[in-house]
């Protein structure tokens, strides 16, 4: 576990992910070997478990290069997020953050006592408890804590969620936003554009950086224009299946431009 991500998001540097559903390792270590700072792992709407979990981010370390296991866990649930923290992952992200209060949850969620209400255990985090004085006086604070911001509540208090003490990032999760808005992927529509800046706006003037997903690659120049602070670009499914529907295209084009389709 390392926290370069955190500072590079903290440091405006734009650090550049991408966001993982397929559980295996393979698909962890391919990506971490291309250079970006971090990967998502996706535990909210996958079935990717626990333990898959762990030998993912062992393939992300193990990768050379300096890229970051972040994990997007099901809900603001401190049973669930203490134990995937403590597989000794570099951050998470929390879906639906609605109010400062459970804002205030999640980071109690991460942080040992008496500052939080983490438990203290012999886990992966720890080195199996060999190093477990050092790193419980040292993880507080440490760990990448993302707030997604995608219901009404969260727009409506989004200055309260950036303003609380412990929350490192702020994450527009553009599917549900629209679609609790009631206007699912329209996102050319003003009033959506509208909530995306605010976000972006508010998150900035609390000194909070914002981030967001694309899934379109070719959205990749305009959502840096919107002002955002770092991107988690693509999804590993969505470009498998453009790139395996480029090359069928590729090659019945080159079928019906060559000689042998005449045979």
């Amino acid at each position: 576990m390392t926290d370069r991500t955190k500072e590079a998001i903290e440091s405006g540097a734009h650090p550049i992910g991408t966001w993982i559903s397929i559980g295996h390792p393979t698909v962890a270590e391919v990506n971490a070997r291309l250079g970006l700072d971090f990967l998502v792992i996706d535990i909210e709407h996958t079935t990717i478990n626990l333990e898959t979990v762990e030998d993912m981010a062992r393939a992300v370390d193990a990768a050379p290069g300096e890229t970051d296991t972040v994990v997007r866990v099901p809900w603001n649930d401190p049973v669930r997020i203490k134990r995937v923290i403590d597989i000794g992952v570099a951050g998470i992200m929390v879906p639906m953050i609605g109010s400062a209060k459970e804002a205030r949850d999640l980071v109690n969620a991460l942080r040992y006592p008496p500052e939080g209400i983490r438990g203290i255990a012999g886990s992966r985090a720890t080195g199996y408890g060999r190093n477990m004085e050092e790193y419980v006086t040292t993880a507080n604070g440490s760990i990448l804590t993302i707030a997604q911001i995608e219901t009404e509540d969260g727009l409506d208090n989004v200055a309260e969620i950036a303003n609380v003490d412990g929350i490192d990032a702020l994450f527009v999760g553009p599917a549900d936003l629209s679609g609790t808005l009631g206007m699912f992927a329209e996102w050319e529509r003003e009033e959506f554009r509208d909530a995306v800046e605010h976000v972006i706006e508010t998150g900035h003037e609390a000194g909070v950086p914002v981030g967001t997903l694309t899934v379109d690659l070719n959205d990749i120049e305009s959502t840096v224009r919107d002002g955002f602070d770092f991107l988690i670009a693509g999804k590993d499914t969505t470009q498998m299946m453009e790139s395996t529907e480029r090359a069928i295209e590729t090659y019945e084009n080159a079928l019906a431009s060559s000689p042998v389709s005449d045979r």
